[in-house]
C-alpha cells in the first residue's frame, strides 16, 4: 500500500517536503523557511557584535609595559594653574534704530597666561575697555540670540583683548554674566 501511494505521489517524506512532484521539480524549502534560517541568524549575530564593538568589547587593551622612572620624572610640568582677571562690569546701549532704549550689562572674565600678562593688561585697561565699549554699542539683539550669538562676542572681545595687549596674549573671554533690558 505503501508503494502504490508513492505511485501516486501522494506520501509526504521525512522532512515534510510535499509531494513526491514537488519534489521532482525542484521546489526544496520555501523562502520563508531560507530567511527562518540563514538571515536571522545572521542578523542576530551581526546585531550582538555591533553592540560589543558600540561598548568596546573589542577595542584593544592598552599595553600593560611599565614605564621608566626616568621617564616619568624627567617630563617638565607644563600645566600651570591659570590667572584671571576680572574685568569691570561693561553697560552699553544697543543698536536699536531709534526704539526704546536697549542696555546690555556684561560681566566677563579673562584668562591670561601668566604674571606678565597680567601686568600688561593693567598698563592697557583703558584701551581695552574703550574697545570692548565700541564694539558692544554697535551690535543688534539679534546679534546676542542664543548660544552662537554669545561664542560670537565672546570671539570679538578675545580678537580685540589680544591686538590691545600685543605682544601678549588672553587664552579666553570667559563671559559671566550678559543682561538685555
Amino acid at each position: 500500500m505503501a508503494e502504490q501511494a508513492v505511485a501516486n505521489g501522494t506520501v509526504e517524506g521525512p522532512g515534510g517536503e510535499g509531494t513526491a512532484e514537488a519534489r521532482a521539480k525542484g521546489n526544496g524549502p520555501s523562502v520563508k523557511t531560507l530567511a527562518c534560517l540563514v538571515l536571522l541568524p545572521a542578523l542576530l549575530l551581526g546585531g550582538l557584535g555591533a553592540g560589543g564593538y558600540a561598548l568596546g568589547l573589542f577595542a584593544p587593551q592598552p599595553s600593560q609595559a611599565p614605564v621608566p622612572a626616568k621617564a616619568v620624572e624627567s617630563v617638565p610640568s607644563t600645566a600651570a594653574a591659570p590667572l584671571y582677571y576680572e574685568l569691570p562690569d561693561l553697560l552699553v546701549e544697543l543698536e536699536t534704530g531709534g526704539e526704546v532704549p536697549t542696555l546690555l550689562k556684561i560681566s566677563a572674565t579673562l584668562e591670561v597666561e601668566d604674571e606678565a600678562t597680567l601686568g600688561r593688561l593693567n598698563s592697557v585697561m583703558p584701551r581695552v575697555l574703550e574697545n570692548f565699549q565700541v564694539y558692544l554699542s554697535e551690535l543688534d539683539l539679534e546679534d546676542l540670540q542664543g548660544s552662537a550669538g554669545f561664542d560670537r562676542v565672546g570671539e570679538a572681545l578675545l580678537l580685540r583683548v589680544n591686538a590691545s595687549i600685543r605682544p601678549a596674549n588672553v587664552r579666553d573671554v570667559r563671559l559671566m554674566e550678559v543682561l538685555v533690558q
